[in-house]
């Protein structure tokens, strides 16, 4: 009975220790669909035995709300825009890197970190970097447009796709103003309230993920879209025309982290090491038309990747960006404003 009784208490105690080792064959990350492309995760799948598993997220507070929620436990690669990974280093929801599981840290470009959201390199791996444009059909186009001001002009109405983003909207108004993207006086955003809403009866349609669909098809003849989404304009149509905004362009990286409460940390730093390997790092940059902050994947890159003037803009062009910052509680006033301009 002893014996038996003994047997019993072993196959119990393998119970965790099983669990534990079909755990680390999984992976989960949460990011916007299609970010990283499926050979891509096949090919990390095929090398490691690891089973990925792909949420795609709708926007970036809504992860900011999933993982405040939960505390960072349920993925464990998270890609998002710079400014919301600052929110989350700062309210303690991501795990620091393990530099030594990951020897492939080397191969970034030191252009892309020691950012205002991750200072000290502890946090984040930058994976895509683009700065937002303005293109437009010169065929279509009455005017030489010039800037972000040039989008409120009478003869574009109904004439304006443009990216459904807060931030960013909210930011270029700013811009035309004389501001920075990250004003918090609450007169000034007034300001730019009342000037975006003027904006409205120029827009045509909102689309986060495929605008330039909406101007290549002629349902609008502008158009203010993310980098990638300029260059699948141009592919589509190589006579529309890239404007680098008078104002001042906006700048922003999109990083990988892992949740402070992640439940496959092993495997998510066999995940980073592998995207940051440069025949990866390349395949990545090709496969999404974003800037790439591997500066050992150059050498896989083509030249006219690297010399695109929508992913490589001359410095002298792109001058001085500016990144959108955390802005704390002052978020809410730029979602509430979105939010009215959108409802009209």
């Amino acid at each position: 009975m002893k014996k038996v009784l003994c047997i019993a208490l072993f196959l119990m105690m393998l119970i965790p220790v099983i669990s534990i080792a079909q755990e680390e064959k999984a992976l989960n990350i949460y990011t916007w669909e299609e970010y990283i492309d499926d050979d891509t995760i096949r090919q990390f799948s095929d090398e490691t035995g690891i089973k990925v598993n792909y949420a795609p997220m709708g926007s970036n507070d809504e992860m900011v709300a999933i993982l405040q929620q939960n505390g960072g436990s349920e993925y464990d690669i998270i890609i998002a825009s710079d400014y919301v990974l600052n929110t989350l280093r700062k309210e303690g929801l991501l795990k620091k890197l393990n530099k030594e599981a990951l020897p492939n840290y080397v191969n970034l470009n030191p252009d892309y970190l020691s950012k205002f959201y991750d200072p000290d390199n502890e946090y984040v791996i930058p994976y895509m970097a683009g700065t937002p444009l303005i293109v437009y059909d010169p065929d279509r186009v009455s005017i030489e447009i010039t800037g972000y001001g040039d989008l409120w002009d009478p003869s574009l109405k109904d004439a304006i796709v443009m990216i459904d983003d807060a931030r960013v909207i909210i930011g270029i108004t700013l811009k035309t103003l004389g501001y920075s993207f990250n004003v918090t006086d609450p007169d000034i955003l007034n300001q730019a309230k009342e000037k975006l809403f003027s904006l409205y009866q120029n827009i045509h349609a909102f689309d986060y993920d495929t605008p330039y669909n909406v101007l290549l098809s002629g349902g609008a003849s502008v158009a203010f879209m993310f980098t990638p989404q300029v260059k699948d304009a141009l592919d589509g149509n190589p006579n529309l025309v890239v404007v680098y905004p008078v104002e001042g362009m906006g700048y922003g990286i999109d990083n990988l982290v892992i949740p402070v409460n992640a439940p496959h940390p092993n495997n998510a730093e066999i995940f980073l090491n592998f995207l940051m390997d440069p025949q990866v790092a390349a395949q990545c940059a090709l496969a999404q038309n974003y800037m790439n902050p591997n500066k050992a994947a150059e050498a896989f890159l083509p030249e006219e990747f690297l010399t695109s003037p929508v992913l490589y803009i001359a410095p002298e062009i792109l001058g001085d960006p500016e990144f959108i910052e955390d802005v704390g509680e002052m978020e809410g006033a730029f979602q509430e404003i979105w939010t009215e301009f959108k409802m009209q």
